[in-house]
């Protein structure tokens, strides 16, 4: 009986056995990428000239074209990029991309608390979900389209925005990065809103925040997150949170198998997310050397986020109207922000913290993509003092590391995604190069190629 009903199944679908008997499987996607050169970040070596065999979206070669090439099948195809260097796809650790923020003017921003940021988060709180989200695939694609294969997403996203936009993404309905999504940020009431109308205020925050309420409520607040499905939680926290708030939210996200990223400028907020056992610290702009000393010797990352470090702050405004005092004022802030962000970087390296770079990038920059704005980060680490190589390393292989993808993302290795990019120069000479990546390629697919053309090879090239 059950020979039977398989045999009318097979009829059922217009298939004789002795047909799908002989079906075989697919062929498995091949493609062979050539470059004059191939960098590895995590050692600084170079391999000249490079080939990179592809299968089904995953490295399976790397080395010289001679060796790799040897055995590629003829239904290959073959992407020549001639004299340019390959890399691993940028990671940017930090991300908004269901943010771009517009400084109003200036009248506006010295009426309100946080007038520069808070009045455009609350036009981001009142679009539709809809509408956010559909913004969000746009600055997605640039990000893209600049070389980020992969950003981590840390919160003004709304409920859900940044899942929904990593599962469509993956899905392969549009084009973006790889998402590893937060949700809506844990922290205190009034660190970005405040003063709103009390009959409505709870409503707004909500759309964008998880308010902390003792560790219960902390408790709360992630698992809250974890039934939308987000792939890390982030805490942002002045002062003002408590020992047990922050340890709830630690143990919690781990027990749901999820990392902790914290926003800590100041000496109290850093040292509360050591003691809680936090996996990454964002930004930690007043961090003394005994507590990057701590978080060396504890295996947590500081990621550095350097977006006001070489002049955006006055940038972002010029779209405004400002008065020359006010203009003057920026210029100041522009200045101490360089000085600060230079001392940060060399206590930094002294340390042997561990390390990465995220643009924090949420701002519209007018006269460029979201992806050419996210990528002003290289410039602004290199003026703060950082190598060049040690700028490659914090967005592929100590990013990954970070974010707890160093099995996938990050490096040009066999067995990890085939996530690169291409530029003409040479980064190590001059890391401007990363603002003008020329091929993309993620998972085995070329986003973008102003190269080389592709080739329908018939055995290796």
């Amino acid at each position: 009986m059950r020979i039977r009903t398989a045999l009318l199944l097979v009829a059922s679908l217009g298939l004789s056995p002795a047909a799908l008997a002989c079906q075989a499987p697919a062929s498995p996607s091949v493609t062979l990428v050539k470059a004059r050169r191939l960098l590895d970040p995590r050692t600084g070596g170079v391999v000249s000239p490079a080939a990179v065999l592809i299968e089904n979206g995953k490295v399976k070669a790397v080395g010289a074209p001679a060796q790799v090439g040897a055995n590629v099948p003829a239904s290959a195809t073959t992407i020549d990029l001639g004299n340019a260097t390959l890399l691993p796809g940028l990671i940017d650790s930090h991300g908004h991309l269901l943010l771009d923020i517009i400084p109003p003017p200036e009248a506006e921003i010295t009426r309100r608390s946080n007038g520069e940021f808070g009045p455009g988060e609350l036009l981001a709180i009142t679009m539709t979900p809809t509408a956010r989200v559909l913004l969000g695939a746009r600055l997605a694609r640039e990000d893209l389209e600049s070389g980020f294969t992969t950003v981590r997403n840390l919160g003004h996203s709304g409920i859900d925005g940044d899942v929904a936009l990593r599962d469509a993404i993956n899905d392969g309905r549009i084009p973006g990065p790889r998402i590893l999504a937060a949700g809506r940020k844990l922290t205190s009431l009034g660190n970005y809103v405040q003063s709103l109308n009390p009959a409505i205020a709870r409503a707004i925050v909500e759309q964008e925040l998880l308010p902390l309420d003792g560790a219960d409520g902390a408790r709360r607040a992630v698992r809250e997150n974890a039934f939308y499905r987000v792939d890390v939680i982030k805490v942002a926290v002045e002062d003002d949170a408590t020992p047990s708030e922050m340890a709830a939210i630690v143990d919690e996200a781990h027990r749901h198998h999820m990392r902790v990223a914290v926003h800590a400028s100041t000496v109290g907020s850093i040292q509360l997310a050591i003691d809680a056992g936090a996996d990454a610290i964002e930004h930690g702009n007043e961090v003394t050397d005994e507590q990057l000393r701590s978080m060396r010797d504890k295996g947590i990352f500081l990621d550095l986020t350097p977006t006001f470090w070489d002049g955006l702050w006055s940038t972002i405004h010029e779209t405004s109207v400002m008065s020359p005092a006010f203009r003057e004022r920026l210029i100041a802030v522009d200045a101490r922000n360089r000085a600060r962000g230079a001392a940060l970087v060399e206590r930094v390296r002294k340390s042997g913290v561990k390390f990465a770079a995220g643009s924090d990038m949420c701002w519209f920059y007018s006269g460029k993509t979201r992806g050419q704005a996210t990528a002003m980060m290289f410039r602004a680490l290199h003026g703060a003092g950082m190598t060049p190589l040690d700028i490659l390393r914090a967005v592929t292989t100590s990013a990954a590391e970070m974010l707890g993808r160093e099995d996938s993302i990050g490096a040009v290795e066999p067995g990890k995604l085939a996530d690169m990019v291409a530029v003409a120069g040479d980064p190590l000479a001059d890391i401007t190069e990363l603002e003008r990546v020329r091929f993309v390629m993620k998972g085995g697919e070329v986003v973008r190629n102003d190269l080389g053309l592709k080739l329908q090879a018939t055995g290796y090239r």
